[in-house]
C-alpha cells in the first residue's frame, strides 16, 4: 500500500448531511489511485465498487459481514450484494449524490482488512 492509503486508513468518516459538493471527475480518478486494484469508478464518477469472487457461499457471506462491520464502525454504509461465489461492495454518499472522502476512507480501510485477513 502506498503512504497515501495509510493516510486514508488513519482517518475516520465525518457525518455528511449534504451541503458540500461531491468529488468529481479528475479528482475522483486521482483518489482511485490511492486504493487497491479492483475498485471501479462508475462512468458518472458518483460511485466506487469492488467485486470479490470466491468458490462457494460462506466466503461471500463472510466478506459481506466484514464490509458491514467496517461500515458500522465508520458510520458510512455501502450497498452490499452477495451470493454464491461473489460479494460486491459499492460506496457513494447519498446525501450529496456522489462521492465524498468518506467513500475513499471506507474503501481504503476495507482494502487493509482484506490484505490482513
Amino acid at each position: 500500500m502506498s503512504e497515501t492509503v495509510c493516510d486514508l486508513t488513519d482517518k475516520h468518516c465525518v457525518p455528511c448531511e449534504g451541503g458540500v459538493p461531491p468529488i468529481e471527475g479528475d479528482e475522483a480518478r486521482a483518489m482511485m489511485e490511492q486504493l487497491d486494484e479492483g475498485w471501479v469508478l462508475n462512468e458518472a464518477a458518483t460511485e466506487i465498487t469492488r467485486r470479490l469472487e470466491f468458490k462457494g457461499f460462506a466466503k461471500a457471506v463472510y466478506h459481506a459481514n466484514l464490509a458491514a462491520w467496517l461500515a458500522d464502525q465508520e458510520g458510512h454504509h455501502p450497498d452490499i450484494r452477495f451470493g454464491w461465489g461473489y460479494c460486491e461492495i459499492s460506496f457513494t454518499t447519498h446525501a450529496i449524490g456522489g462521492l465524498s472522502e468518506n467513500d475513499f476512507i471506507c474503501a481504503a480501510k476495507l482494502d487493509k482488512l482484506l490484505a490482513t485477513g
